[in-house]
């Protein structure tokens, strides 16, 4: 075996190892790096306090306190987002007029500090949407 392999093979095990120990402590939800093929996957690795204060400081007022305000625009936000930022799918899914839309991303951007035009603050608020569950489960 080569050197490169061997150190292929240890980033894996150590990866396996971080999976465990922040999912769960009996199995992995990653087995090795082949498994490794999305967000989700890729977040098993960092530690739930980790995940947990990333939400909190990206999310910011979104997650404290939770209202009913607050969860309609999560949901809007989750929404945008898993619609690739298109405010016409966006409102269609969620039986909106698009101005509605409007007005609660811009809630979100107020309350975020994050520009939704922007790829780089999309990516962050996706990531923090990601990283607000109590665990973060491989997708399939």
């Amino acid at each position: 075996m080569s050197a490169g392999a061997l150190d292929s093979a240890l980033a894996e095990a150590r990866y396996a190892l971080a999976s465990v120990r922040t999912t769960s402590p009996h199995s992995s939800a990653l087995g090795d790096a082949s498994a490794l093929n999305g967000r989700s996957t890729l977040l098993t690795g960092i530690p739930a306090e980790v995940r947990a204060a990333y939400s909190h400081t990206v999310l910011g007022p979104l997650l404290q306190p939770r209202t009913s305000s607050t969860a309609v625009l999560l949901e809007t936000l989750e929404t945008f987002l898993g619609h690739d930022g298109s405010w016409a799918r966006t409102a269609e899914a969620l039986h909106l007029h698009v101005n509605t839309v409007h007005y609660r991303i811009g809630r979100i951007e107020h309350f975020t500090g994050r520009d939704l035009s922007s790829l780089r603050d999309r990516l962050d608020l996706w990531a923090a949407l990601l990283c607000r569950t109590e665990t973060v489960t491989p997708a399939g």
